[in-house]
């Protein structure tokens, strides 16, 4: 499917979001039908589920930042989502992505990160609405940012879209009205894993892919900023799925969430102002710029590890926004600070 048919698709499912449309289909019934069961069977192939053990990483992160006086309180950042949100599939609690983003928001801001963590196993974009209650329940207040991994169990589920995305929009309205940042890890490609086979590999990429498209749609409309996870954040997905996955091939590994993080990482520092002023100019050399809101979600959607923001409001063609092909870095080249979970 070319960027352009991503975008009209994206922008349908979108529309229908925001004004209660019905389950526009993402690669068509019949084909959902299949989905749906090749799906479950590379699930228990997977054996998917069967062990939910998720490590625990809430605390404060950046302990050797911790100093008294204005300006040295802690950050708050809070992840939301489903199994990759909560770091399913690795056995130390500084494995997990929440951990890792944690670990390198205290080294870029020289200050201490408290980090909370609601995310769910298994969750749907509708267990969104609990979570944000959750969040929003504590008596500090909203965090400083919110993190959101979610989209994949929509599309093996088989919800609608536009219900997908409509408690998304709803769950980042919410956390943006209460002064929270919102960063979006969108739907991560589905055909990556490795025990699902043709067709079903190409249905549920283009599955995965519109859906992140419209998720990306949401999100900006609301105030969020979107980071395409892809195939999970970098072809090494494809080249080396034995390294990069977990040991029940669905989930990430240890190196595969660091992965993810380091890719995320740069957006949640730009939300909070600290990122260096040189890279949030967009970069005429690495195709950044702005875009049309879905030709942007659309593009992001095409590759890992972009990000769409919201730029202006009105402009030709509708909303636009600002495409960014941040720079990752290795995952060698970070090493995460001390926690007092570590």
């Amino acid at each position: 499917m070319t960027s352009m048919s991503r975008a009209r698709v994206a922008r349908r499912i979108a529309a229908g979001a925001a004004y209660g449309g019905g389950g526009l289909g993402l690669a068509g019934a019949a084909a959902a039908g299949l989905v749906l069961a090749e799906m479950r069977l590379a699930r228990r192939q997977v054996n998917n589920g069967a062990h939910p053990h998720v490590p625990q990483a809430d605390g404060r992160y950046g302990i050797a930042y911790d100093a008294p006086g204005p300006g040295r309180e802690p950050l708050r950042l809070t992840m939301l989502g489903d199994s990759t949100a909560a770091g399913q599939g690795v056995h130390r609690s500084g494995q997990t992505p929440a951990a890792l983003l944690a670990s390198g928001l205290a080294a870029v801001a020289e200050r201490p990160v408290e980090l909370r963590n609601v995310a769910l196993p298994g969750a749907q974009s509708d267990d969104l609405d609990r979570q944000v209650a959750l969040v929003l329940s504590d008596t500090d207040g909203a965090p400083d940012v919110c993190v959101i991994m979610i989209g994949a169990n929509d599309v093996t589920h088989r919800m609608p879209p536009t219900r997908s995305v409509r408690h998304l929009s709803a769950a980042v309205r919410r956390l943006r009205t209460a002064g929270a940042e919102v960063v979006v890890g969108t739907c991560p490609d589905l055909g990556t894993i490795e025990p699902v086979q043709q067709p079903l590999r190409w249905l549920a990429r283009r599955a995965s892919r519109q859906l992140a498209a419209a998720q990306t749609i949401g999100t900006v409309e609301q105030g969020g900023r979107t980071v395409s996870l892809g195939d999970l954040l970098g072809p090494e997905f494809e080249a080396n799925p034995r390294e990069l996955f977990g040991p029940d091939h669905y989930h990430p590994s240890a190196e595969g969430y660091a992965t993810a993080a380091m890719a995320v990482l740069p957006t949640v520092c730009a939300a909070l102002g600290l990122w260096p002023a040189d890279e949030e100019r967009p970069d005429a050399s690495r195709h950044e710029g702005f875009l049309p809101v879905a030709r942007a979600a659309a593009e992001a959607a095409s590759e890992p590890g972009t990000e769409v923001t919201a730029a202006m409001p009105t402009g030709p063609r509708g909303p636009w926004a600002l495409l960014k092909r941040r720079r990752r870095r290795r995952v060698s080249e970070s090493e995460p600070t001390s926690s007092t979970n570590a």
